[in-house]
């Protein structure tokens, strides 16, 4: 009797982490907004492209052309960073089925990358919570000359594991995260967290990352 094919799956994933492995994209926009009041500014809908999914630069910019506070962009950057560092280390959830999609990829020794738009300072308070060992590597905003919705940590994360970023499945909650993978030439899992992400070709939605699985993923790199 011929023994079973092995189960399908990807060569790589790599995951975004606010939002899509856990749940802190309320707490930037909690961060944001209490800066913003501070500012004589209520953030709306309005406002959801320049700060979901965005680096703490591109916020800090937005709040300062927006308020035209005579405060410097930068101060108010460190403010941001602060401000967010601190309400992640007083508690980051996990997402549904975040864990139990990193443990499969680990027991199939699937490559897997980190690839957040967060500062360094908060992508390690987050690992110590998620541990560090999942993840073969993992880049924060200051480890690319740009970082999203540009190209740039994709690509780099592709190329420290070795492979073409066709061959990597990027896992993302937001349309600027989304359009880096893509960019990047990474086929996409898109799990909404905030804001609605329509099905498009090279990107695949789901509402939860409890239906994700080896195969599915596998499927996503399929030519």
């Amino acid at each position: 009797m011929p023994a079973p094919r092995p189960a399908p799956r990807p060569a790589a994933v790599l995951f975004d982490m606010d939002g899509t492995l856990v749940d802190t994209e309320h707490l930037w926009w909690q961060a944001a907004a209490e800066l913003a009041a501070e500012l004589g500014l209520a953030l709306t809908d309005a406002d959801l492209p320049d700060v979901l999914g965005r680096a703490v630069g591109h916020t800090a910019a937005h709040l300062h052309r927006s308020s035209r506070t005579p405060r410097p962009a930068a101060d108010l950057a460190e403010q941001l960073n602060e401000s967010f560092a601190a309400k992640v280390a007083a508690g980051s959830v996990p997402r549904p089925g975040a864990l139990a999609l990193l443990a499969a990829l680990r027991a199939a020794d699937v490559p897997t990358a980190l690839v957040s738009a967060s500062p360094r300072r908060v992508v390690d308070l987050v690992l110590d919570a998620l541990a560090p060992h999942r993840f073969t590597t993992t880049l924060a905003a200051e480890d690319t000359p740009r970082t999203k919705p540009a190209p740039d940590p994709y690509l780099a994360a592709a190329a420290r594991l070795g492979l073409a970023p066709a061959a990597c499945v990027a896992v993302e909650d937001t349309p600027t995260g989304v359009a880096s993978a893509r960019a990047a030439g990474c086929p996409v899992l898109a799990v909404p967290s905030a804001v609605p992400i329509p099905a498009a070709a090279g990107t695949t939605v789901l509402d939860s990352l409890e239906r994700a699985d080896l195969p599915l993923l596998a499927a996503l790199t399929a030519p």
